[in-house]
């Protein structure tokens, strides 16, 4: 079973961005859940979604403690929020930073891990106009560290959840990301 914790901020789409890489799983024949941790949060408030995946049918139904990845969509949570917490040895971290990830992962004392940076804003408001595909963004560059579900899969996702123009504008953003991402 693999787990990713999506750390980011309400109204960045942690809730839909863990959802479709559940369902891109689901199209390949895995086994998925994605859920939300959350209260009653206004917009911009730290928030933590989960995806997990499998080969098998999943029977644990609690909060992701151990991930394989975090995937962090908003630089400026790692202040606040301890992101690394519970990340697994030889774990995947991924921030939307213009940053180095060798700085980040120096910074946030990631020792057992690799680390991963993309400027998923920019990309966000150069295809998109705005940032509203951050989330997607991170997606594209999760699935480049590593390989879970097919972009065929991931493309296939987008175009049912959105309307045509929407989905070709987030099937670029996520495969802008997937070529930029930058790993130590």
């Amino acid at each position: 079973m693999y787990e990713i914790r999506w750390n980011g901020r309400a109204g960045q789409g942690i809730i839909t961005v863990s959802r479709l890489l559940g369902y891109a799983a689901i199209l390949e024949g895995k086994y998925a859940q994605a859920f939300p941790q959350f209260g009653p949060e206004r917009i911009g408030a730290p928030i933590v979604g989960y995806t997990r995946i499998s080969d098998e049918p999943i029977e644990i139904h609690s909060a992701v403690y151990k991930p394989d990845a975090v995937v962090v969509l908003d630089d400026t949570v790692p202040r606040i929020v301890k992101v690394t917490d519970g990340l697994k040895r030889n774990g995947k971290l991924l921030i939307n930073s213009i940053r180095n990830p060798r700085e980040l992962k120096k910074e946030l004392d990631v020792k057992d891990a690799k680390c991963y940076s993309v400027d998923a804003t920019q990309i966000s408001l150069d295809i998109l106009g705005n940032s509203r595909a951050i989330n997607t963004a991170m997606l594209g560059a999760l699935v480049k560290s590593e390989s879970l579900v097919s972009i065929d899969a991931l493309n296939r996702v987008l175009k049912k959840r959105f309307g045509k123009t929407i989905a070709e504008k987030n099937i670029a953003v996520l495969l802008q990301a997937y070529k930029e991402v930058i790993e130590v």
